[in-house]
């Protein structure tokens, strides 16, 4: 579209780039781009409320003690970067991509905030338990929602 520079989006019409990027996000953009919006500039820096872990598997996993094993490992991770932070885990929500490219989450949350792999693999394991087909799985992901 031509935009290179906040100067470029601020003189952009609103209407042309919502709908090339939303309806609400175009106007949005350009009121942002010329200091018009009513947000408040604050200077804490951000905190993250989830991390998370994904794997596209190279061939579909037909075998489902597989994902398993496979949602454990990354569980691992997942608490791995949550333990480095030093931040406890309040949700566990896992996804699952199928090999038709359908997408499906499934989510529960532990009894109180933890930082306990324990309990955050028990979490990911009932969600994953929840998913009722048992079709190939194309990607494997998990997001630990965080206390803030």
């Amino acid at each position: 579209m031509g935009i290179s520079t906040v100067l470029d989006l601020s003189r952009a019409a609103p209407q042309a780039l919502g709908a090339a990027v939303g309806p609400q996000t175009g106007p949005w953009l350009v009121r942002l781009a010329q200091g018009r919006d009513s947000s408040t500039v604050v200077s804490t820096p951000y905190v993250a409320r989830s991390r998370s872990r994904e794997i596209t598997f190279q061939q579909d996993l037909e075998d489902w003690d597989r994902v398993r094993h496979e949602l454990v490992v990354l569980v691992q991770r997942v608490a791995g970067d949550v333990a480095d932070e030093q931040r406890r885990v309040t949700r566990v929500v896992v996804k699952v991509r199928y090999a038709p490219f359908t997408t499906s989450t499934h989510g529960r949350s532990l009894t109180g905030p933890s930082s306990d792999i324990t309990a955050i693999e028990q979490a990911a394991l009932t969600a994953l338990d929840a998913f009722s087909s048992r079709e190939p799985v194309r990607l494997l992901g998990i997001r630990a929602e965080l206390e803030i």
